[in-house]
């Protein structure tokens, strides 16, 4: 897949284009649904499959202070995206100066004169431009004017529910992984950077790595849950805390992010590593002692066994 900043000056611009707008944070059903249909249709008229998207999210320039948190890192949604076959993204620095945009010159001077677009795949709730001006009804008035045709597609419905991503997030707020799963098509997961903690695992006779993480990614509840951890081409079973260490630590910090790997020796320091989450097995609690922490994630270990 390539990837672009900027579409001036786009080299392929004579390439007929199919092109997916959107955010696709967490690429969940409803967006593999939407890019599937487009690689699909690209493939069938000969068009280039495309992705226009911007980093960072709309909302963090627009309303820093309620944007949401992510489900995905960049690279892993690039990668994700990629998988699905898609040829060319979009990744479109996001500035106030280009929210004023109208949406009628991003129809006119993004879509039709810089990218040169034949087919525009769009969600139901789709909106960009101007305070959202823009919508599903002005794509179509403008489509006989350029030449493109427009896709809208309806919600996924699973379990009776419109999978989104503000779905998705509230789930992995109550700790439901598991459920999450089921919306995304995948287990919810993370990439982080394993750093030096307190090694307070080795004194335990359990030892864990520690993972550094971007503010802005969401992780689950607090609590303990069974991960599977993919270290370079290998993937480890595992137990993982979020949380705040209550046994040790008398205050609320950042949650921190400890994964016990079972059956693995070696070190990992500096190295990035992938911690997928499969179920959880309780919540996070404060032991009067390290013999009972040491007692619980003992058998913390033996359910994730237990349970491959």
């Amino acid at each position: 897949m390539e990837v672009y900043q900027s579409w001036q000056g786009f080299e392929g611009r004579q390439t007929k284009i199919a092109v997916g707008l959107g955010n696709f944070d967490g690429v969940h059903l409803g967006h593999q649904k939407l890019l599937g249909d487009l690689v699909d249709t690209a493939r069938q008229r000969n068009e280039k499959s495309a992705v226009f998207t911007f980093h960072p999210h709309p909302a963090m320039v627009l309303n820093p202070k309620n944007a949401p948190p992510l489900l995905l890192t960049q690279e892993a949604k690039e990668e994700l995206i990629s998988r699905m076959g898609v040829d060319l993204l979009f990744r479109i620095p996001f500035t106030l100066e280009f929210s004023r945009m109208e949406p009628e010159i991003f129809i006119e001077k993004v879509l039709c004169k810089g990218l040169n677009v034949r087919d525009v795949f769009i969600g139901y709730n789709y909106t960009f431009g101007y305070k959202g001006r823009g919508n599903a009804e002005l794509l179509e008035e403008y489509s006989s004017r350029y030449n493109y045709r427009l896709h809208v597609l309806p919600p996924v419905i699973v379990d009776n529910q419109a999978v989104s991503s503000t779905l998705i997030r509230n789930l992995l707020k109550e700790g439901e992984v598991t459920e999450a799963a089921r919306y995304l098509g995948y287990q919810p997961f993370f990439e982080g950077l394993v750093v030096v903690g307190d090694r307070r695992g080795t004194t335990l006779g359990i030892s864990t790595i520690n993972l550094e993480y971007s503010m802005d990614f969401l992780l689950p509840a607090n609590g303990v849950y069974v991960v599977k951890v993919g270290v370079d081409q290998d993937t480890y079973l595992g137990v993982a805390n979020i949380g705040n260490r209550p046994t040790f630590y008398d205050y609320s910090a950042r949650p921190g992010v400890e994964v016990h790997l079972l059956d693995f020796s070696g070190d990992l320091y500096g190295k990035f590593v992938s911690v997928h989450f499969t179920r959880r097995l309780r919540d996070e609690k404060k032991f009067s002692t390290s013999d009972e922490l040491i007692v619980q994630i003992r058998q913390d270990i033996q359910r994730a066994r237990e349970n491959i």
